[in-house]
């Protein structure tokens, strides 16, 4: 018998003898990092609502009840009795039976009313019919991200179960090294913005913190291959950690896949969902530019069926050394600051991710509390002495002022945005100026991936701001259904119609003028005076948007290739060009110093990442002499030690 398979004998034991003598367990199981206990006794179960919580507490392990499949009642009488109990204000849109586990998929609008006080309506659901219920969101915009990724994880359940069964018995293996070192070996996004990738190992595990590509540079990834990287390739890694979607984080987590990894992936489910939006797309993307896309799409499902959601605040083992909790980092949809636990309290790591530290439209600041810190790999894209934004107040009233100018003129307002995050915070601020009269009221055009994205956010209303959550649950206040918003998806017969119509706003990817649809926009508008392009967002160096925002006037068409400006010459950009700091979903030069400022206890050493040389040294150096903590700016390609 191997070492977990004791390990689960001996805790069904303890289990059977912690439970009223009424109640008998069929098998346990893990599955990823939950305890799942089978019971041919659910109903009882269920009618002791702290059970479940007081076993948690006494195992230390998050722990999941299920029925035995041979006591299940028929899926058609349990729907009748899940009705009943459930209200009907709930707005339930489907119900899907899984007899192998005993779940029933509830899909509803308001999932709260489904859930109840403090779970009330879970367990009533469950003491009635015997079924474990799950609840998932109906998406108030419909969403084909959501729905194809919850399809496919409908389709591969089977699979998914095998691996969550195989993740489950790598995690909580028996620990084979007497040895004490936790280690970090940069594979990118050191002294410079992109390609993030980390490695944190101890002796028993190697987690990869980020796998992304690096705007505007074509060909530079992390260096996967070094032998600092991966070792012997990505089967060497236990698991996968991912920040957020963006593609500087997440654009190569499907190609470790490609390489050989078939081990989980730990990300919020936004994140995961988002990376696939996102993923798909720079393989389109690559196919138009005709470059030779890394991975195929198989991959990136690969990814998907490997995900494994956690919410924040959720103590998680992921190794049998390591437990990882995720907060929110304020940055994007589903963001997340991880921390690292090592050991029996042997030491704690904790990598921000990309954060904003203040509140913003769409979400709650950065959380930067935790129990222990003793090293924080920190983001720095803003880092530098000078690096202080405009306040969001006053960003806002500067694009309102550009908005009202241009309209004035006749002309038409062209913003390149990131499809996530930046994008919804733009059409909040445009929804309120018109709700309230300080803008005049017309289109405003969502090119690219922004509706998809938008969709996305208003499915996972519980990851933003609480005021704005509180509006989507109300569909006569959610902003994003305002009716000023308009999705292109006719193409370029499309924007040749925006072009000659009136005054409007068009919202287009790609935010740094790297390719998609915004290429095409400067091909229609570039050339007009009365129009205004303003940055709303960060300009890596080397892309075309930073050339454009630094003087560029003459563009090359065979850089855009849009319509009517096809074959060799240039592009006269005529229209006015304008930059409104403000609403970066990074933290500026004080919001990363009151990050660490206002931790306490504050970390021993900060690694500085994320950011230009002089952003990363500069805020090195600062933090080093205001906070007399050892902080380092380091090189791609280098190890520390800890311990």
């Amino acid at each position: 018998m191997s070492t977990v398979e004791q390990q689960l004998d001996d805790l069904k034991a303890e289990i059977t003898s912690e439970l009223p003598s009424d109640i008998s367990v069929s098998s346990v199981k893990y599955e990823g990092p939950e305890l799942v206990v089978y019971t041919r006794d659910p109903k009882k179960f269920a009618r002791q609502g702290d059970l479940i919580r007081k076993l948690a507490s006494k195992l230390r392990k998050r722990i999941t009840v299920r029925p035995d499949p041979s006591v299940l009642s028929r899926p058609e009488k349990a729907r009748e009795e899940i009705m009943d109990v459930i209200p009907e204000e709930a707005g339930v849109t489907d119900l899907d039976f899984h007899a192998d586990t005993g779940e029933v998929v509830i899909e509803a609008a308001k999932p709260g009313m489904v859930i109840g006080r403090h779970g009330s309506t879970l367990r009533d659901i469950t003491k009635n019919v015997g079924w474990t219920p799950e609840v998932v969101r109906t998406p108030p915009i419909e969403s084909s991200t959501v729905s194809n990724v919850r399809s496919f994880l409908k389709q591969e359940r089977d699979e998914r179960r095998d691996i969550l069964e195989k993740v489950g018995r790598q995690i909580h293996r028996e620990e084979m090294s007497d040895d004490e070192y936790v280690r970090i070996s940069t594979l990118g996004c050191c002294r410079e913005v992109g390609r993030a990738a980390f490695i944190l190992s101890t002796p028993e595990t190697r987690i990869l913190i980020d796998c992304g590509d690096k705007p505007g540079a074509e060909g530079e990834v992390p260096y996967l291959h070094a032998p600092e990287a991966l070792g012997a390739g990505p089967q060497n890694i236990d698991a996968v950690v991912l920040t957020h979607a963006h593609l500087d984080h997440s654009a190569l987590i499907p190609l470790l896949f490609k390489y050989g990894y078939d081990g989980p992936i730990y990300c919020t489910e936004p994140t995961r969902d988002l990376m696939g939006l996102l993923t798909l797309d720079y393989l389109d993307v690559a196919a138009k530019e005709g470059r030779a896309p890394p991975y195929e799409s198989e991959q990136v499902r690969e990814a998907i069926k490997h995900c494994i959601p956690l919410e924040y605040g959720d103590v998680t083992d992921i190794a049998p050394d390591v437990k990882l909790t995720f907060h929110n980092a304020g940055h994007i949809l589903g963001s997340a600051v991880s921390h690292f636990h090592i050991g029996d309290g042997l030491y704690n790591v904790c990598f921000s991710g990309d954060i904003h530290y203040e509140d913003t439209r769409l979400f709650n600041g950065a959380v930067n509390d935790f129990p222990r810190v003793e090293t924080l790999v920190l983001e720095s894209t803003y880092g530098g002495r000078n690096d202080y934004q405009t306040d969001q107040k006053d960003s806002e009233e500067k694009l309102k002022q550009l908005i009202n100018d241009t309209h004035e003129k006749g002309g038409k307002v062209l913003i390149p945005a990131f499809a996530v995050g930046r994008s919804q915070e733009i059409m909040l601020v445009i929804e309120e100026a018109m709700r309230n009269g300080e803008i005049p009221s017309m289109p405003v055009h969502l090119d690219g991936m922004i509706w998809e994205a938008t969709a996305i956010h208003t499915t996972y209303p519980e990851y933003l701001r609480d005021d704005l959550r509180d509006r989507i649950f109300h569909d006569d206040e959610n902003p994003f259904l305002a009716e000023e918003f308009n999705h292109i998806d006719a193409g370029e017969e499309e924007r040749q119609e925006v072009t000659d119509g009136g005054p409007a706003i068009i919202l287009s990817t790609s935010g740094m003028v790297t390719g998609g649809p915004i290429m095409s926009w400067l091909g229609h508008l570039g050339p007009d005076p009365d129009s205004t392009l303003v940055f709303v967002g960060y300009q890596a160096q080397g892309t075309l948007g930073r050339r454009i925002q630094t003087g560029w006037d003459e563009i090359p068409t065979s850089e855009i290739g849009a319509a009517g400006t096809s074959g060799r010459g240039t592009l006269s950009l005529n229209m006015d060009v304008e930059t409104v700091d403000g609403f970066s979903g990074h933290a500026d030069r004080a919001g990363l110093e009151n990050f660490v400022k206002t931790m306490n206890p504050r970390p021993e050493k900060v690694l500085c990442v994320h950011g230009d040389e002089r952003s990363t040294q500069d805020l090195s150096s600062a933090l080093y002499h205001e906070y007399n903590m050892r902080t380092f700016a380091p090189k791609n390609l280098e190890t520390f030690r800890f311990l």
